[in-house]
């Protein structure tokens, strides 16, 4: 079974490697799309001797479905290029969508950061309720079903609970056991209860209809203009730093002690 790994950038130079070399890892067959939306860091650069690189339209919907058309394997599975991919991602994937009726699934998810408001955030991706599960978690589905629904919709803003809604209702969707390590960047920034109650109101808003650039512009918040595409390099680079820095972290405690 041949699986294209698809991932849209835009100025993701900073913290994209780890990312990359999690699906490198994978056992089996690969195939890995990155479409850039205009990175203006070095990204394509910093990609291109681990992926092939295409170019898009920036809007990450936009994005996924340029490199679908450009892939040519029988699954796709749609990462961000801020998560990483558990080990044996492939083989449960594999396992999952042996059965016919599964035409689409998620991982579960953890964050890079410890704190325990996040790991109490990250522990309702255990659940199957549509609304517990996102583009970071990694969506994978069966060509023939993407084609079927004609790919995202070309919205500017929750795209993937767009796409997860309209599979539920042609099959079964699956939840693999081990999680995708996302960045908490945005909950750090922003801080973490202050982004969840937003992303809470944004699905609130979207289950009443809400215009998908409005919804857009709740999330980006004032001066942004970016939206989820906005980086900080300092924490860009905290997904391939994490345990170093928590190492270091320790060794000055026993200093101070």
């Amino acid at each position: 079974m041949k699986i294209s790994v698809i991932i849209p950038t835009l100025n993701e130079a900073g913290g994209i490697l780890p990312c990359l070399h999690s699906v490198k890892k994978q056992p089996g067959e690969v195939e890995l799309v990155v479409v850039d939306g205009g990175s203006v860091d070095g990204t394509v650069e910093t990609v291109r001797p681990h992926a092939r690189v295409i170019h898009s339209e920036r809007s990450r919907a936009v994005q996924m479905n340029s490199g679908a058309r450009a892939s040519t394997g029988e699954v796709l599975l749609f990462l961000h290029g801020d998560s990483c991919l558990p080990p044996r991602a492939f083989p449960l994937l594999e396992e999952a969508l042996a059965d016919p009726r599964i035409v689409v699934g998620t991982f579960r998810l953890i964050f890079n950061a410890e704190r325990f408001l996040l790991r109490f955030i990250a522990f309702f991706s255990h659940f199957k309720f549509r609304y517990f599960h996102y583009g970071d978690q990694g969506v994978f589905v069966r060509r023939r079903v993407f084609e079927q629904l004609n790919g995202f919709s070309e919205i500017p803003f929750m795209e993937d609970v767009d796409f997860l809604k309209r599979l539920h209702r042609i099959g079964r969707v699956a939840l693999l056991d081990q999680p995708i390590t996302t960045s908490a960047r945005r909950f750090l920034e922003r801080g973490i209860i202050r982004q969840q109650l937003t992303n809470v109101f944004l699905v609130i808003l979207y289950l009443l209809g809400a215009r998908p650039e409005n919804r857009k512009k709740w999330y980006e918040g004032p001066g942004e203009g970016g939206g989820s595409d906005r980086r900080t390099p300092a924490l860009d680079t905290l997904n391939a730093q994490t345990p170093e820095l928590n190492h270091e972290r320790m060794n000055r405690s026993k200093q101070r002690g």
